[in-house]
């Protein structure tokens, strides 16, 4: 396939995000903007733009000019709106979460695989340098076997009408954690408790505790109530341990050769047994150097080689089954008080995903 048609859907908040890294990507170009706010999508291009704008969705995925589709709609419409895209032939990105539920996108990610196109998530954060290093560093073992993940996404935040603060800010970590564990290491279990302050009828601050295969565990808290913006990231290991600082430009990684080590001594006397000795470890710390680039514009350049590649990308749409799948988990255990649910798991192919 040479140059991508693209139509970007939605107008709104994070459409025109896409639409100026799709019109900056080489091998997309950008044919329609469609919103049913048509005068809002004219407002985003300008009006020099010779992008065509359009009100009807049925219009766009009916021009043979158009191979892929970008969505940013609310997470309601994802299903519809992809669904609708994938019959008629169109390659998808759609914004996090997936769908609304974790069976509707199942039923994208097999709609996607009946016509083999391409379904991916925007999980924009797993597409930069940052992340990048760390899937590197923590899958290639240069942490040694994952003890712990501790993830703070606090602020001021734009209270949602229609999701809580999970389903707002947690897909963000979880889509991370996903993208950089290794293979062995998976999420089984998941607790979530979480408060809703200010009466907003949803949980306004959340936190949740994941239990991982092997015993490690991780640890999301969100926050929309926060008067101070916190993105920081802990990735603790055998051997070495990550902060990422994601408000600092200066240093956002810094791996320390610091920690608590085990052994074992055996103490000879009347009798033998064995001891158990903690140790500590103070070693270097050291800050790699890390390019500064959006990470949209990688989504962008992910989704067209995908197709032209025919493979599927790094966050494909079982990647977002994933997510929704620790999300519907998490939602089920605020409604029981923070008990332990189990995390039902994603195979390689549809068939494997449990019911």
């Amino acid at each position: 396939m040479g140059t991508i048609g693209l139509a970007v859907i939605g107008a709104g908040y994070w459409g025109p995000n896409l639409v100026r890294n799709a019109q900056a990507t080489p091998g997309l170009r950008l044919q329609y903007l469609c919103d049913l706010d048509a005068d809002r999508a004219r407002k985003v291009l300008g009006e020099y733009s010779t992008v065509a704008v359009s009100d009807s969705l049925d219009e766009v995925l009916a021009d043979p000019a158009v191979d892929a589709v970008a969505i940013a709609t609310p997470a309601a419409t994802h299903l519809p709106v992809a669904m609708k895209a994938l019959e008629a032939g169109k390659h998808v990105l759609v914004e996090k979460p997936l769908a609304a539920t974790y069976d509707e996108g199942r039923l994208l990610v097999e709609a996607a695989d009946k016509r083999g196109l391409t379904l991916m998530l925007d999980h924009t954060y797993c597409y930069t340098p940052v992340v990048e290093h760390l899937r590197n560093l923590v899958r290639g073992g240069g942490i040694g076997s994952v003890q712990y993940l501790d993830s703070v996404r606090i602020n001021l935040g734009l209270v949602q009408p229609d999701v809580d603060v999970l389903w707002d800010l947690a897909p963000h970590d979880l889509s991370i954690f996903l993208s950089i564990l290794p293979d062995g290491v998976q999420p089984i279990a998941v607790a979530a408790h979480g408060s809703d302050p200010i009466g907003a009828g949803r949980a306004c601050v959340a936190h949740l505790t994941i239990e991982l295969t092997g015993g490690a565990m991780a640890h999301v808290h969100v926050n929309w109530l926060s008067p101070t913006k916190v993105r920081t990231m802990i990735i603790g290991g055998s051997s070495r341990t990550v902060v990422w600082d994601d408000l600092n430009p200066a240093q956002r990684l810094a791996i320390y050769d610091r920690g608590v080590d085990r052994k074992d001594a055996t103490e000879i006397g009347e009798q033998t047994r064995a001891q158990t000795m903690v140790s500590y470890r103070t070693g270097d710390m050291v800050a790699p150097a890390l390019p500064e680039k959006e990470a949209l514009r990688a989504v962008m350049a992910e989704f067209r080689d995908s197709i032209t590649q025919s493979r599927p990308p790094l966050t494909d749409g079982r990647s977002g089954l994933r997510v929704l799948s620790i999300l519907e988990a998490a939602s089920a255990s605020l409604a029981k008080g923070g008990v332990f649910l189990p995390i039902r798991s994603v195979e390689t192919s549809t068939e494997g995903v449990n019911a």
